[in-house]
């Protein structure tokens, strides 16, 4: 059997806390071989990125302890010096970061950055590496790559800035990637793009893949192996197709019974709960039908019609706008009470404008918003305060959308003091005491800050917030979409408990079809501010008829081993931009009718380019 490039044996990483040191990952060992992709899987908290960034030695050293043996080619890496270790980073080890706007460097240009990173590790002048900079960022599949050079990062896509970062990270052409969460923060047509991209240079350069992801639909298409990661532990290892056919720990059998799986649900009326697996024992979890909760009152709870939002773009001083982005273009849904309605699509598509729209906190450039046929748009002062209580947001971040400084069951109580819907404080206290066990959590927990809870949790008690005001409508803003699949599986069970005790109606916007799919009644599916397919869920699922939307499904990752060779064929497509010449006058839009309530918007053979044109 051939020599692997990287060997990891016994790996310990301790951190420092006070006088004592707090062990974090516990005896990892694994080995990996040119050409070949290792996953480590894991939720977070479970040590795969701290395990990766221990590989590459980037803790700080005055707080962190090593131990055990990482071998590259040989060579112990644990027993090198900083300067030392400084010449193999990015040389013959590399890797791409989760979120790659924070690991560029906002003040130099694209060129700038990759081609520091060549002249520092091959010695190259300035103009062999601004050359050598070209031909990576055309291997990475940049268009217009010599336009680029000169461009910086607040420039570029999120999908783009990946490839960036991918860029540098194989300018050397390393033995070994180290890939921690690349495709986390993408969208799922560009995760595709990225993971296609990867397995195509992995080819190209025989090089060794180290993928770390919480995500085994993304595991499964594209590791060799596969590494499970639990409390700082590897309790699993082995070829991917094992690991999914015959998971042997209870672990990961639970991160397998999270995952959505896009077609699980074909033949199904109504939304169903993820069938969970207990972390501890292994046993299924028992989870009763999700009953219809869909009101038979034909008249809707909420009404949109033909809304608009735009934001102008001033040229300069004084003078009027240069363009504006049209982010919400003549947008008309209908949402009844116990339904839940997708807006999905990618970012940049206008699906969170519109939530932030009917909730008032963007303006609207025209329309019509009406809850139980009373018109939004144009309330203020005390009706708009009184509207807020019946419907509800949920943002995306639990942790921003809380105050640090305030305990969780000050921040439950404040609006049911401010609405008055608590008489008192004592009253406030029980109805905080109740939000908190109706989400699963423990009431005692209201006296404690957002810091000490997980981020799971913390979505719970954005939910509980929401729920204290007695709601009729939320609106989800991805609000599940940072989680972990297990956590994420849990808190879309406790929205679907919640919406079939309370009859409450959501308008679920997301980009991740795998979940939209068991979590929803209808989609509608936005593209540049606009809808271009709606209807119930069997139909655009079964049945999608929009190029863009049978694009959107294309791309969702399935957690099928077998699939790991099949190739999607790399598209350098990114989402078009929504701005617009201030002169710009949208086209007139025409809709036909598929199937009962299944409404498609009507295009001709360049739709893409047609729907963005200017």
């Amino acid at each position: 059997m051939p020599t692997p490039v990287m060997t990891v044996s016994n790996l310990r990483t301790s951190f420092r806390r006070g006088k004592e040191w707090i062990p974090v990952v516990k005896d990892v060992s694994f080995e990996v071989h040119a050409g070949e992709t290792l996953a480590i899987v894991g939720e977070s908290g479970s040590g795969k990125s701290v395990s990766a960034l221990s590989l590459m030695r980037l803790h700080a050293a005055e707080t962190t302890r090593i131990e055990g043996s990482v071998k590259l080619e040989g060579a112990e890496l644990l027993d090198l010096s900083e300067r030392e270790m400084r010449g193999l980073r990015g040389n013959k080890i590399a890797m791409i970061f989760q979120e790659p706007m924070t690991s560029l460097n906002p003040a130099l240009t694209i060129g700038d950055q990759i081609s520091e990173v060549l002249i520092a590790h091959q010695n190259l002048s300035l103009a062999e590496a601004r050359r050598e900079t070209l031909v990576l960022l055309q291997k990475v599949r940049i268009p217009a790559a010599e336009k680029r050079l000169d461009e910086y990062p607040h420039q570029l896509s999120g999908g783009m800035r990946q490839r960036i970062m991918i860029a540098i990270a194989l300018a050397c052409r390393p033995k070994v990637l180290i890939a921690d969460e690349p495709t986390t923060a993408l969208d799922v047509t560009i995760q595709a793009q990225i993971l296609e991209l990867i397995k195509l240079l992995q080819e190209e350069e025989n090089m060794a893949v180290v993928f770390i992801t919480h995500d085994m639909g993304v595991v499964a298409e594209i590791a060799d192996r596969t590494l499970v990661m639990y409390k700082g532990e590897a309790i699993e290892h082995g070829p991917t197709e094992e690991i999914f056919a015959h998971p042997a720990r209870a672990y990961t059998r639970a991160l397998l019974s999270a995952v959505p799986r896009l077609g699980s649900m074909e033949g199904a009326r109504a939304p169903a709960r993820f069938p969970l697996v207990d972390a501890e024992t292994g046993q299924p979890v028992e989870m009763a039908p999700v009953a219809n909760t869909v009101a038979e009152n034909p008249t809707p709870l909420l009404r949109v019609r033909n809304l608009v939002t735009r934001f102008d773009i001033h040229g300069g001083l004084l003078r009027g706008p240069a363009g504006r982005v049209h982010a919400v273009e003549n947008l008309s849904f209908d949402l009844h009470a116990g339904e839940t309605l997708a807006l999905v699509g990618e970012s940049g598509c206008g699906k969170s404008t519109t939530g932030r729209t009917i909730m008032r906190l963007t303006e609207a450039r025209s329309g019509s918003v009406q809850l139980e046929g009373r018109e939004i748009l144009g309330l203020s002062g005390e009706a708009l305060r009184h509207m807020r209580r019946n419907i509800q947001m949920i943002f995306q971040d639990p942790f921003a959308s809380l105050n640090p400084r305030i305990r969780i069951g000050e921040a439950i109580a404040e609006p049911l003091l401010l609405h008055g819907i608590a008489r008192s404080k004592e009253d406030a206290r029980a109805r905080v005491a109740d939000l908190m066990v109706k989400v699963g959590l423990q009431a005692d927990m209201a006296s404690r800050f957002p810091h000490e809870f997980s981020g799971g949790q913390r979505q719970r008690i954005c939910i509980a917030r929401a729920l204290a005001m007695e709601p009729q409508v939320i609106v989800a803003d991805e609000a599940v979409s940072a989680l972990d699949v297990t956590i994420k599986a849990q808190v879309i069970n406790l929205m679907l408990d919640l919406q079939e005790s309370m009859g409450l109606a959501y308008l679920f916007i997301s980009h991740d079809m795998a979940v939209v799919e068991r979590m929803s009644h209808r989609v509608a599916v936005m593209y540049l501010g606009e809808i271009v397919e709606i209807g119930p869920r069997a139909a655009i699922f079964e049945n999608p008829q929009h190029p863009y939307t049978r694009k959107l499904l294309g791309a969702v990752p399935i957690p099928d081993p077998a699939r790991r060779g099949m190739r999607r064929g790399l598209s350098n497509d990114e989402i078009k931009s929504p701005v617009r010449p201030a002169s710009y006058i949208p086209p007139t839009r025409h809709y036909i009718e598929v199937s009962p309530g299944h409404m498609v918007q009507q295009w001709g053979a360049d739709w893409d380019e047609t729907a963005s044109a200017a």
